[in-house]
């Protein structure tokens, strides 16, 4: 079995705060903390000392989405640990999403996308909101029969037909999840419907008012990873929507495959009196 080499051993003195990259994390705090935690548990390898450091830092905000990290060259030198050590450290945030690797220019913590489950809003208008330029791949866009599973959420009767909508959703280019939508075809006109679905409901008087989610952890499948530009097996969450006019009438079902690795849903509770 091959062995890690390590560098230097370990110490505090080694840590330079003028030597870190200006854009990249905070000097000093930053570097003392990373070489106090290789101080630890000595049973586990380098390596994942190190990545529990950088993925300490992440949690605690420390270092946030889009910064980028100090290069391999600044971490060798600051925590006295080999290139090869630093670099399966990476790679191992990498696996699990928090890190990101740009060709050229080193490694990004990830944006993550806070999404509250209070709110009713399309993928659409939710990225415009933060900025971003949307944009989708279809999938599928057709008018159909609805299979029965369709009828049974959306009340529907064999003879209706529904609009069935499958895309890969993107913001600023990149695949964020995969969505398929089912509505009935007289709450909506295909032929007219622009990139938003809620934009087309809004315009033909059937806006959904509330609606029903149901979240599942899952991981992805070789489909969903393609389409996702993710690795296979992946964390993913499902997410099914049952959506309702003002007046009670399902409207609208949509099944969705969101990147863990991209998305915190948050639920705010209140305790009951």
């Amino acid at each position: 079995m091959s062995r890690v080499r390590t560098a230097d051993p370990v110490s505090p003195n080694s840590v330079s705060p003028n030597s870190v990259s200006p854009g990249s994390v905070s000097p000093g705090s930053v570097l003392a903390h990373l070489v106090a935690g290789l101080r630890g548990d000595a049973t586990r390898p380098l390596y994942l000392r190190l990545a529990a450091g950088l993925r300490g830092l992440i949690e605690a905000g420390e270092l946030r989405g889009g910064e980028a990290l100090p290069s391999e060259r600044d971490l060798v030198r600051e925590t006295g640990l080999s290139r090869v050590t630093v670099r399966k450290a990476t790679e191992e945030l990498c696996r699990e999403g928090l890190l990101a690797r740009r060709q050229g220019a080193g490694s990004f913590v990830t944006r993550q996308i806070d999404q509250p489950l209070s709110v009713l809003v399309g993928f659409s208008e939710d990225m415009q909101r933060r900025g971003a330029k949307v944009s989708s791949r279809i999938l599928q866009k057709l008018v159909c029969a609805p299979d029965p599973s369709d009828m049974l959420k959306l009340g529907l009767s064999p003879n209706d037909l529904v609009f069935r909508l499958a895309r890969v959703r993107l913001s600023d280019g990149e695949p964020l999840a995969i969505e398929t939508a089912i509505v009935p075809t007289d709450a909506i006109n295909p032929d007219t419907m622009g990139d938003s679905l809620y934009e087309a409901l809004r315009g033909s008087g059937h806006l959904p008012v509330r609606a029903l989610q149901r979240l599942r952890a899952a991981i992805a499948n070789a489909q969903e990873a393609q389409l996702l530009g993710v690795p296979v097996g992946s964390p993913i969450l499902h997410i099914e929507r049952r959506a309702f006019l003002a007046n009670g009438r399902p409207i609208e079902v949509t099944t969705s495959s969101y990147r863990g690795d991209r998305y915190d849903f948050i639920a705010e509770l209140t305790l009951d009196p």
